[in-house]
């Protein structure tokens, strides 16, 4: 394939590449393995069930945007009103500090794992900063092009890397295959439905979601004849985190438990893997070392990058309330060298660093609510915007397959709310 149409290829499909980069991290990850070690492969259904619902969300956002000319957050704003407003303010500062610190330290803690430099605390904070640098650097230097470069060669790799070692477990597809197509939930100790909901919640992202619009803006798509694109480059990119779930859930299924969380049960499921592939296990340990690193760091990028979009967004609806409603007025483009956004970028990729040396575990209910909520509210927001023909026009308006979706989207990330808050407050 000649360089033009690689090129041409890349900023099609870019922007979803963008999605299924950042929204894996070491949380899904982790997520995935714990409940192929508790459920096996009967529950694979659940991570295609999980993407279908990310990609109606997300595809929902990206008709809102072309059909109207304004973002989502801009849609909600002017719509809900000020309560939205400030609510939405509260909640981007609680996930940037929370998933910052957590993404420095899983970046850490498997940076130690490939080239270890001192004991391992140490090893986690240096490494964080570290990552946490070279995010900004990247950002600043090479804008949006260099981005999509380094997420598309980090998505690549993790996905190569990933799926070989799962490969070379060599586990009884007769069983993947019936667990990818016939809907099933294991008895686990009574646990079964939470795990199952827990998994379905855990493909893709959460607040990152909102950053495709800026994404696909970034591309040139403002029309909404661009939908039709976008519906591609969506598809692509939870395809490909669908498989990279599926591949989590085979891996824990057959190492086991394991212990630790997060990015430290991804290194223990190295070291399992292994132990337990013999002569060639050496082989598939660095892989899948490879593989998660470069899902972290690029989850890492990917919110270094984007989440300061919000906030510029944000400041300038912020800026100009006290003229037209923010549905009625036209969008103006987030300017990435401007200072808010850059104001931001540098917020969250210092602030959470605090992370690296304190415990914030009583802090953490509050994220465990806060966090919990954020699906739920962008199901409803898409059901009542999406649904009004006056606002997005009678032929981009939900179908009733969409909202259907979006019901159940809506029921899957309460239920899925509801266990993450009770787990925390150890009900």
């Amino acid at each position: 394939m000649s360089k033009q149409p690689r090129q041409n290829l890349i900023r099609m499909i870019g922007p979803g590449l963008l999605v299924a980069a950042t929204g894996v991290g070491a949380g899904d990850l982790a997520t995935g393995a714990l409940t192929g070690s508790r459920l096996g492969t009967a529950v694979l259904w659940a991570v295609l069930v999980g993407a279908g619902l990310k990609f109606v969300l997300t595809e929902g956002l990206a008709r809102w945007q072309l059909a109207t000319g304004t973002t989502f957050l801009e849609g909600t704003s002017g719509y809900f009103g000020r309560l939205a407003h400030g609510v939405f303010l509260f909640y981007l500062l609680c996930w940037s500090y929370f998933v910052g610190a957590a993404l420095m330290s899983a970046c850490g803690v498997c940076a130690h794992a490939i080239f270890p430099l001192t004991d391992p605390v140490t090893d986690k904070r240096i490494y964080g900063l570290g990552h946490s640098a070279l995010a900004v650097g990247l950002v600043l230097a090479g804008g949006y092009r260099l981005f999509e470069k380094v997420m598309t060669v980090c998505i690549v790799g993790m996905f190569i890397t990933v799926v070989l070692a799962t490969c070379l477990m060599q586990p009884d597809w007769s069983a993947v295959g019936r667990g990818l197509v016939i809907p099933s939930i294991p008895s686990a100790d009574g646990s079964g439905l939470e795990w199952t909901i827990a998994l379905l919640g855990g493909v893709g992202g959460t607040l990152t979601i909102l950053c495709y619009g800026y994404w696909i803006r970034e591309e040139g798509r403002g029309d909404v004849r661009e939908l039709r694109s976008c519906r591609i480059d969506l598809a692509v990119g939870y395809i490909m985190t669908a498989i990279f779930g599926v591949a989590m859930v085979i891996l824990g299924s057959r190492l086991g438990q394991g212990t630790g969380k997060g990015a430290t049960l991804v290194v223990n499921l190295a070291d399992e893997l292994q132990n337990s592939l013999g002569s060639s296990g050496l082989f598939a340990r660095w892989a899948f070392l490879i593989g998660a690193w470069g899902a972290i760091f690029s989850s890492l990028l990917g919110v270094w990058q984007s989440v300061p979009y919000l906030f510029a967004d944000y400041r300038n609806q912020s800026k100009r309330r006290a003229t037209l409603p923010a549905i009625e007025r036209p969008t103006l483009t987030v300017d990435v060298t401007g200072f808010d956004y850059r104001a931001y970028l540098f917020a969250i990729a210092t602030v959470p660093a605090v992370g690296l040396w304190m415990d914030f575990s009583q802090a953490q209910k509050l994220y465990a609510i806060v966090g919990a909520l954020f699906i739920p509210m962008l199901a409803f927001a898409l059901l009542v915007l999406n649904g009004r023909e006056s606002l997005i026009g009678q032929r981009h308006r939900n179908s009733w397959y969409t909202t259907g979706m979006l019901i159940v989207t809506l029921a899957m990330s309460l239920l899925a709310g509801w266990f993450a808050i009770r787990n925390k407050f150890g009900g």
